[in-house]
């Protein structure tokens, strides 16, 4: 099996209905099928039920942010990156905090850095995040817009571990292509997710709506008996372990050089089914082209699938947490403006530091 396939051609416009073979004959790509028909989900869960309380005035604020940004998906993703970049721009502009926060991490993770090279990165952080609305829109709502953009290499290892009916964990981190990626990465593989619920009922509702038009269950991080289930099953579930939860769940391991607190719950998942253990694999999702689109141009995206991680888990908590904290890292280094560093990730400090105050 190739280590690499390509579902996407950069070099690819947005008009143009025919590409070149080698051959010298054509691909129609208006005849090639969309996304929507070559979607590997195995099932659709359940629709959550909507409350007529979502229309109390306590609500009107997400509704109307909803309205405005829905229908934009329908214009040219250049379009959208351009609208993307410029919501970004004023978010960093307008929201101090996270700005603060982002800048903090920055500071902490690249001490070596300059303080220009840091605001300008966190800059991009922004930008970046703000082309992702528009990216997990269109992923929900209208994927096949992402037809021919993306490729993936490492996909053998997750076949080779599901031709065995093991269960898969994926191990991704928070970027900004959280949603898009999801989607993409289940063109050629069903998956699971777990999931925090929003604190807003109302985002509730409408992000699980969304997303079960990706994944096949989206598990509630607190739902282990569903959780065991799906191991049981073979499935193949992703699993954010990159933010900071404290350490009921967790222990201290270097982020950037940073201590930080770890997750290490995704350790005890192997005994959820000790006959025929899942396995673990880290995976990505950059886009590698710039957030402006010249025009007749399409983004790309690349998904990476790391080999299997060896003697995972070892008798070593902090040593586990290290070597996963080390592959983050790696991913994240591809490119560091599109992973969500506004988040605050060294919160947890044994010694009671606070480096957000």
């Amino acid at each position: 099996m190739n280590d690499k396939k390509c579902c996407g051609d950069v070099r690819q416009s947005d008009k143009q209905s025919h590409a070149p073979l080698p051959n010298g004959s054509q691909i129609d790509i208006k005849k090639m099928p969309d996304l929507s028909a070559t979607h590997k989900q195995t099932s659709m869960a359940d629709r959550a039920t909507f409350k007529w309380e979502f229309l109390l005035p306590k609500y009107w604020g997400i509704w109307l942010v909803l309205m405005i940004f829905l229908p934009l998906i329908y214009l040219p993703l250049r379009v959208q990156f351009w609208l993307g970049r410029k919501l970004g721009e004023m978010a960093y502009l307008l929201i101090k905090t996270r700005v603060k926060d982002t800048l903090t991490n920055l500071t902490l993770a690249f001490a070596q850095k300059s303080d220009d090279e840091k605001i300008r990165i966190a800059k991009q952080v922004f930008v970046n995040q703000g082309i992702g609305i528009f990216e997990t829109l269109n992923a929900w709502f209208r994927p096949n817009v992402f037809k021919r953009t993306f490729s993936i290499s490492g996909l053998q290892h997750l076949i080779n571990a599901q031709k065995e009916n093991k269960a898969v964990i994926l191990l991704g981190g928070h970027f900004t292509t959280l949603d898009l990626g999801g989607r993409l990465c289940t063109q050629f593989f069903g998956a699971d997710c777990m999931y925090r619920k929003q604190n807003n009922a109302l985002l509730e509702w409408f992000v699980y709506n969304a997303r079960r038009r990706i994944f096949d269950e989206q598990i509630n991080s607190r739902d282990m008996k569903k959780l065991i289930t799906r191991i049981k099953d073979g499935r193949v579930i992703w699993y954010s372990p990159d933010q900071d939860f404290g350490l009921e769940h967790g222990v201290m391991a270097r982020f950037f050089g940073v201590p930080s607190a770890t997750i290490t719950a995704q350790r005890r998942f192997v005994g959820m089914n000790k006959k025929n253990p899942p396995v673990f694999i880290v995976f990505d999702m950059i886009r590698q082209t710039p957030d402006n689109i010249p025009k007749g141009k399409r983004p790309h995206y690349h998904i990476s699938l790391s080999p299997i991680i060896d003697n995972y888990p070892s008798d070593d908590e902090v040593a586990d947490a290290q070597r996963i904290n080390d592959m983050m890292e790696s991913s994240i280094k591809k490119d560091i403006t599109q992973w969500m560093w506004f988040h605050r990730r060294f919160k947890t400090q044994v010694d009671g530091t606070n480096y957000y105050e």
